[in-house]
């Protein structure tokens, strides 16, 4: 066992204290010299031609300073398929079409001014079923696209499925759906844009991806006809990401068009109605799945068909089917693996990345059907699981390389403290789900790397430069630890920057729980530097050889004599202003040894995977259809905790996030608009709903990761949603196959069960004439 000093402990933020006396500034909170308010006018129709676009009105009010639509801007290509424009010209294909832009000297007149833009629009057939919009003569969305189906090559055969259903003992086969659900973040979006009289671009954003939203602005300003200008992107507080800052959105290029026009800093900032509308949600799914076993339980085959709602237009959503891959491949010991994914254009809003990219859309229809799959082979679901779990040194059918897995670890975790074998009362259940997840990183690009800068100055103190991004879920502080222990500092000696990218190196991004891995690796690579460097000046300030220094507690000492010892500063003053004077700076690039997939998807994305799995007890009220959820359990293989505190809160998070998804959430589309974009219609879990729940940490080690760490970001809300589907099935003896779970859902499920009609009446009866159910 290591006896660490900073690492393993339970320590707070270090921006808690900012955060909780109103300190840390959010996009809200900035204002520039000069700054204009920009406002977005959005479509009235989801499918429509714009006839017309008179804008006099606006620009004559006092106040106003810039009237823009897609006529005024050059052709600047958004988005994964570069199928979405800032401002939309010629038509509009969803109620979240930008169709003009303003700005003004206080948001009051921008909005007068968007008023004043008269809109003349000819509808067009819209369409609003992804399985509708595939059929031949279906309306399309992007005509020069010829069809509604995007050219994406999800689709992958491994074994020979076909012989091994022959072969299965048991099948099941069923249809899942998701809904859309959106992220939710208490930070709205906004952005603030800047030309300095060169023509370079400063830009304030809540983004997870500062290098390449640098990069998508350098190609903006290209199509503006300022190629090689400068992009520097600075990030205030982020209040929230979950995957909802992955893209660079209209909003920003917007605040740019309307920056370069005025020559005035631009401010663009949503209210919460606009943050449900003009934002992104998590990609839909209808799931078609088959799973087969021997007569022993050993699973055969795993085939899987699903259709996403892409939605308008294309974002990371139409991305996601790369990682449910993952578990449709690799969830378990499965030989034979057929899977095919159609992203399919609508007139909804369109999908963007959210917290676990895939993962439980997948997962939901996976495990739902494990538990189906266990009852009709006659053999409890844990054991089930266990028959076929993945073990350490596994490599999936798709070429994943398990390293260490504890997933037989948390389901002996879950099994314990649910109490599974002890009686249940009346209308109570027991459920379970496992998961698998990145948590080495993940490559999707070229590079997968993050860089690390160190400063140390004469007192010991660091600064630390980092490309990750912190948006609430506490890298700062993790890299502060990761630093602290291998330099001996205390957490306070660490100062890390991450908000600039004039200064803070590259990174690919804040997703796929890679954060802790790979920043994590980067920041541990510059430490190892700087100590060797120390160790070094140290060794000849002590006169001691080299293998008998240590860094602790601030101070370089011999590790056999307590007396022999200096204090870090002290040494860096001496190092610096003797003859021939030299400072303390390191860097470190970690690109992980993961791998890009081949064609035939075929690759280990991750260095090393991170398991888990969720448990739950329920109890059923069978007049209303409502589950209450009596305890949880989430145990997770986590290689090792850097923050135990920090890893329970993105667990105790990522679990009422997956609560949500499983019961209450829905961003209900009437024919493609939002029919409930406030947080009174919305049903996001509050603190009032915070269910019990125990998160039993299980280290494994991994080689690989910073102090033997993985990723622990999104697990948490993975396999939410079909641990609770099966424990309501094991409470009243219904299968809900569709998110949300709602008691209305429930209720009509129990009473077809029981025979009767939504009224409670014996199905058949033609005696009832009508009946009212109240809500």
């Amino acid at each position: 066992m290591h006896n660490f000093c900073s690492v393993g402990k339970r320590v707070p933020k270090i921006d808690a204290v900012e955060k909780a006396t109103g300190r840390a500034q959010y996009i809200q909170d900035l204002k520039l010299p000069g700054m204009l308010y920009g406002k977005i006018l959005y479509s009235k129709f989801p499918h429509a031609r714009i006839v017309s676009i008179d804008t006099s009105k606006a620009k004559q009010l006092p106040g106003v300073r810039c009237v823009l639509t897609a006529e005024d801007i050059p052709d600047i290509k958004m988005g994964v398929y570069k199928d979405n424009r800032p401002l939309k010209k010629g038509k509009v294909c969803s109620y979240r079409d930008e169709v003009a832009a303003v700005a003004a000297v206080d948001p009051e007149t921008a909005d007068e001014a968007l008023n004043g833009v008269e809109v003349i629009y000819e509808p067009l057939p819209a369409i609003f079923d992804p399985e509708q919009a595939m059929k031949e003569g279906a309306t399309l969305i992007h005509e020069e696209h010829k069809t509604n189906v995007l050219r994406m090559p999800w689709k992958l055969h491994y074994g020979d499925v076909d012989a091994a259903k022959k072969e299965a003992a048991h099948i099941v086969e069923d249809r899942f759906t998701t809904t859309w659900v959106t992220h939710c973040c208490m930070g709205a979006s906004g952005s603030i844009a800047e030309f300095d009289p060169a023509n370079n671009l400063k830009i304030y954003s809540n983004t997870q991806i500062p290098s390449l939203a640098q990069k998508d602005f350098l190609d903006a300003l290209t199509a503006m006809g300022l190629k090689g200008n400068r992009v520097r992107v600075i990030k205030p507080v982020i209040g929230g990401g979950f995957g909802s800052k992955l893209d660079t959105y209209a909003y920003e290029y917007i605040a740019i068009l309307l920056a370069y026009h005025t020559r005035r800093p631009v401010k663009v900032e949503f209210d919460r109605t606009e943050e449900f509308i003009a934002t992104s949600t998590r990609q839909p799914t209808i799931t078609y799945i088959s799973q087969g076993c021997d007569q022993n339980g050993k699973l055969l085959f795993r085939d899987i068909n699903m259709i996403l709602d892409n939605g308008a237009y294309t974002s990371w959503g139409a991305t996601t089917p790369s990682v449910m891959m993952m578990p449709i491949t690799s969830l378990y010991r499965v030989p034979n693996v057929r899977y095919e994914a159609k992203c399919v254009y609508t007139n909804n809003t369109y999908a963007q990345a959210m917290r676990g990219y895939g993962n439980p859309q997948a997962t939901f229809a996976i495990e739902s059907t494990m538990d189906m799959l266990a009852e009709k082979a006659g053999i409890d679901p844990i054991e089930f699981r266990r028959i076929n779990a993945n073990k350490p040194g596994d490599v999936s059918t798709q070429g994943l390389r398990i390293t260490t897995c504890g997933l037989e670890e948390c389901m002996d975790a879950v099994k314990e403290k649910l109490e599974w074998e002890k009686p249940k009362g009346e209308s109570e259940g027991v459920g379970l789900a496992s998961l698998i997840h990145v948590g080495g990183g993940a490559r999707v690009y070229k590079s997968d790397g993050c860089g690390t800068i160190i400063k140390m100055n004469d007192f010991g103190k660091i600064d630390l430069f980092t490309g990750a991004t912190d948006m609430g879920q506490g890298s700062d502080t993790v890299i502060a630890q990761i630093v602290a222990e291998e330099l001996g500092l205390q957490i306070e000696d660490i100062h890390v920057i991450h908000t600039d990218t004039d200064i803070c190196p590259w990174d690919v991004g804040s997703h796929a729980s890679r954060t802790t891995f790979v920043a994590g690796n980067a920041a541990l690579g510059a430490a190892k530097k700087i100590k060797a460097r120390l160790l070094e000046l140290g060794a000849k300030q002590l006169e001691a050889p080299l293998e008998k220094i240590a860094l602790r507690d601030r101070h370089i000492q011999h590790q056999d004599d307590s007396e022999k010892r200096i204090e870090i500063g002290k040494l860096l003053r001496k190092a610096h202003f003797s003859h021939g004077g030299q400072m303390l700076m390191a860097e470190y690039f970690y690109d992980p040894a993961n791998e890009n997939m081949g064609k035939d998807f075929r690759g280990n994305m991750s260095m090393t995977y991170t398991f888990g799995t969720h448990g739950v007890k329920v109890k059923v009220d069978e007049e209303t259809g409502k589950v209450k959820i009596l305890n949880y359990v989430a145990a997770h293989d986590v290689g090792k905790a850097i923050n135990p505190m920090l890893l329970e809160g993105q667990v105790y998070g990522g679990v009422m996030m997956g609560l949500g998804y499983a019961l209450t959430e829905q961003v209900i589309l009437e024919k493609g608009e939002n029919m409930n974009p406030n947080f009174r219609d919305y049903k996001i879990l509050t603190a009032k709903d915070v269910v019990p729940i125990e998160a039993p940490v299980l280290e494994t080690y991994d080689k690989d990761g910073p102090f033997g760490a993985k990723g622990i970001g999104e697990p948490g809300c993975v396999p939410t949603a079909p641990a609770i589907a099966n424990a309501i099935y094991d409470a009243v003896g219904v299968r809900i196959k569709d998110l949300p779970i709602t008691p209305e859902r429930v209720l009509a499920a129990i009473r077809e069960k029981k025979g009767l009609d939504l009224c409670g009446q014996e199905l058949g009866r033609d005696d009832v004439d009508e009946c009212i159910i109240e809500e």
